[in-house]
């Protein structure tokens, strides 16, 4: 199983410095992929802009927007700022798309929170129209720039509901179900109904199976993961954010360990681990542990 890291881009401390040392160590680690996510209100860096700076400053790990909440966005620029992202990147590029949560994002950037599912069905079929050299409408150029990888960059979607798996298994490649504590029986439900919905929808291939969870090795770990899932999820209510944080548990070395044992027995692919501090210990401690395992 790969193993890959997410960047803190909700720290207020991930600045400049921390950016350029996160994807050094990331790069020379044993890191399959380094991904950053997409939220809009909030103290956040934008994901776009922070993956172009990491495409650069990295020679070897897949970048991964995860997730890219394709519904905010138009597809024709998406899929421009894609095809960018693996140029500069040299075809390294893996695409994670999803319609999110937080309508509050949907409402920031004026975009409609109705109908976002559907929508975004639509928007996989034209920007790989684009990525495909067709012009966006009658009269136009095509728009570029082509994407380094032949049709573009492989695409992965963040759905946990059998309804949603279902309506993307005829075009995604693949699922990541992200379990905020690592529980291995949630992602062994979604990569069941993954391989039964890729079944049903008759694909030759079977999904590939990406996973994800919250973590911490810092100094002060049980303490920085619990504020951090509190913040994260504060939006959904105080008390319900204080339930889910007080559960935390992946802050040592033990029961990450066992965390990431028992999602590779599930047939999982890649794991994503997501930081809860800008601390580069996070990234030096958790090579550590993936280079004794």
């Amino acid at each position: 199983m790969d193993i890959g890291i997410c960047l803190p881009y909700m720290e207020r401390d991930f600045d400049r410095d921390a950016l350029l040392a996160w994807c050094r160590a990331i790069d020379a680690g044993p890191f399959s992929t380094l991904s950053c996510g997409e939220r809009i209100t909030g103290y956040t860096l934008e994901m776009r802009a922070v993956l172009s700076a990491a495409a650069v400053l990295t020679q070897r790990v897949r970048i991964m927007p995860s997730l890219y909440v394709l519904p905010m966005h138009s597809a024709v620029w998406a899929a421009k700022e894609i095809a960018t992202l693996d140029v500069l990147s040299d075809g390294r590029v893996t695409l994670c798309v999803g319609v999110g949560g937080r309508e509050i994002d949907y409402r920031a950037v004026e975009a409609a929170f109705e109908r976002r599912h559907a929508r975004m069905d639509h928007q996989i079929e034209r920007m790989r129209a684009v990525w495909r050299g067709e012009p966006p409408l009658a009269g136009a150029d095509p728009v570029g720039p082509a994407p380094v990888q032949t049709g573009g960059p492989p695409i992965l979607v963040g759905a946990m509901r059998r309804k949603a798996i279902a309506r993307v298994s005829r075009w995604a490649d693949g699922l990541y179900g992200f379990s905020m504590n690592g529980d291995p029986k949630a992602v062994a439900e979604w990569f069941r109904m993954a391989d039964s919905a890729w079944e049903a929808a008759e694909r030759t291939r079977r999904p590939r199976r990406v996973a994800g969870f919250w973590y911490s090795l810092a100094d002060d770990a049980d303490a920085r993961l619990k504020k951090y899932v509190y913040e994260y999820l504060e939006v959904l209510g105080k008390d319900a954010a204080r339930a889910v944080a007080a559960g935390m548990t992946m802050s040592a070395p033990d029961a990450i360990r066992a965390g990431i044992d028992a999602i590779e027995e599930l047939g999982c692919d890649e794991l994503l681990m997501v930081p809860a501090t800008a601390d580069l210990s996070e990234v030096d401690r958790i090579a550590e542990l993936i280079a004794n395992r």
